[in-house]
């Protein structure tokens, strides 16, 4: 019988080959989306990530209330079928920090994701999608707010 204590011994065994053969992420890619979420525009999001100029696209969906009773859990979801994704990211325009969500995605990954995020008051939501050839897609959606959410 597996106990909860050697079940933690085992990860942690697991964890330490992992790191020892390089294969968990190193410091480097945290010190990057530290970066990306002190940014305060989506510009400066998609600067701190690399990424170029973004171009609005029906291929990026965002879904997300027209209205939201309260800031503090706004329900979102992006989604891209195209082909070649390796990022989405959900930010909302007029919080203090524009990026509320980062997802890595791979060939093995449906480009689909569902979240709440916190809004202090109306704001443009965005969808990125940022693409392998180097393209950024995003949609836009404009969320009004009757309670804030991000402090007082």
């Amino acid at each position: 019988m597996q106990t909860r204590r050697t079940m933690l011994a085992h990860s942690a065994t697991v964890a330490g080959l992992l790191a020892g053969l390089g294969l968990l992420p190193q410091a480097a890619q945290a010190a990057y989306a530290a970066a990306a979420f002190e940014a305060k525009s989506l510009a400066d999001v998609l600067k701190a990530l690399g990424g170029a100029a973004p171009v609005l696209s029906g291929d990026v969906t965002l879904q997300g209330p027209d209205i939201a009773e309260n800031g503090a859990v706004v329900p979102v979801g992006c989604s891209t079928t195209l082909p070649g994704c390796k990022r989405m990211l959900v930010l909302v325009e007029k919080n203090p920090s524009a990026l509320s969500a980062i997802f890595d995605v791979t060939d093995a990954i449906e480009a689909s994701f569902n979240t709440r995020v916190k809004m202090g008051q109306s704001s443009n939501v965005f969808a990125v999608a940022m693409m392998a050839d180097g393209r950024v897609l995003y949609a836009q959606k404009e969320v009004k707010v009757t309670l804030g959410g991000c402090g007082g």
